[in-house]
């Protein structure tokens, strides 16, 4: 077994917004978006982070890269403390962990022809001279499977795929470690979801990336991921191998996920679970398990005590007090 020192290291993560009312605008309330999230993402690897809207994962992956300022916790990127680091030290980090938007068009300058986008990141960090950037933009728009060419051209000019593909030309141009993708094919066709998805395989191959995979289609996940992470209302309830998990959860929502997945055979029927509804606010979760309300192995102990997030087989960590008999 490795014992390598993995890329990422989050320990009990919290972002917390204020809620701000009255004449004096004072804090009312703390939209508690992350409440508490600790996981690895070793290098090379794929970590798919899934869950319904809202449940906390894009803020989780922005607060790794520090655009959102962490209430409390701890991230360590290659050894160094990125919540408690200086300017200078997170300018310098920035080349090593970029993140591709799931809005490609509203994270593209319209103003700016693509070339001038994606060089603007060399120009921020002094790398190369004028004339060898162009050389790096014409590079990497291959590698994404553009032609050179375009890159005289505007966001406007080109497709959902497309604007996609500069996305993370843009991200790569810099040769980074880690690439965040915050729902990279969630807005695209299906035909070009798989087109994206196969891309961002091969650049991994190729350059030896590692990605925090931001996903609400577990399908989606399944394809590109190594491990799997589910959030619910803030929490991350399950983490596992993608084989491990999609073959026997260990959290009832895990399973209302999984059953939520079309099947391609119209003869195979999964049975489907219908969680009853909504989701509770994040200003004021449940007590105890916050799934405990749309639940149907709910009892008392998880009304009242909140479940360790606890290994419950090799790899395979749940939090749920009836983990083992989740089937």
């Amino acid at each position: 077994m490795s014992t390598e020192r993995p890329l990422i290291e989050v320990r009990d993560l919290v972002k917390h917004f204020p809620v701000r009312g009255g004449v004096l605008r004072r804090t009312v309330a703390q939209v508690k978006a992350v409440d508490g999230v600790s996981f690895d993402i070793r290098r090379g690897e794929t970590l798919g982070l899934v869950g319904e809207s809202g449940c906390g994962k894009t803020t989780t992956g922005r607060a790794i890269l520090r655009l959102e300022q962490a209430t409390a916790g701890s991230v360590t990127f290659d050894g160094t403390d990125v919540l408690r680091a200086p300017a200078r030290t997170i300018k310098a980090l920035r080349r090593d962990m970029q993140i591709v938007f799931q809005d490609p068009y509203a994270s593209l300058d319209p103003r700016i022809t693509i070339g001038e986008s994606i060089a603007e990141g060399l120009e921020i960090h002094r790398i190369g001279t004028r004339a060898t950037r162009v050389d790096m933009v014409r590079e990497v728009l291959g590698k994404v499977g553009l032609h050179p060419s375009s890159m005289a051209r505007f966001p406007h000019e080109f497709s959902g795929g497309q604007r996609q593909r500069i996305g993370i030309a843009r991200a790569l141009v810099l040769n980074p470690k880690l690439i965040v993708c915050d729902e990279p094919v969630s807005a695209l066709d299906v035909s070009i979801q798989s087109q994206v998805l196969n891309l961002l395989r091969a650049l991994q191959a190729e350059f030896g990336l590692t990605y925090l995979f931001i996903a609400h289609n577990l399908s989606v996940v399944e394809h590109i991921s190594n491990r799997v992470g589910v959030m619910y209302l803030g929490k991350l309830v399950e983490l596992a191998d993608r084989r491990e998990l999609f073959r026997r959860p260990r959290h009832p929502y895990t399973r209302a996920l999984i059953s939520a997945i079309p099947v391609a055979n119209p003869e195979h029927r999964r049975e489907r679970i219908i969680l009853q509804g909504d989701v509770p606010s994040p200003i004021n979760p449940p007590g105890g398990c916050r799934f405990h309300p749309r639940c149907w192995m709910a009892q008392e102990i998880c009304r009242t005590v909140e479940p360790a997030f606890t290994q419950r087989a090799p790899g395979h960590w749940s939090a749920c007090h009836f983990a083992d008999d989740v089937t």
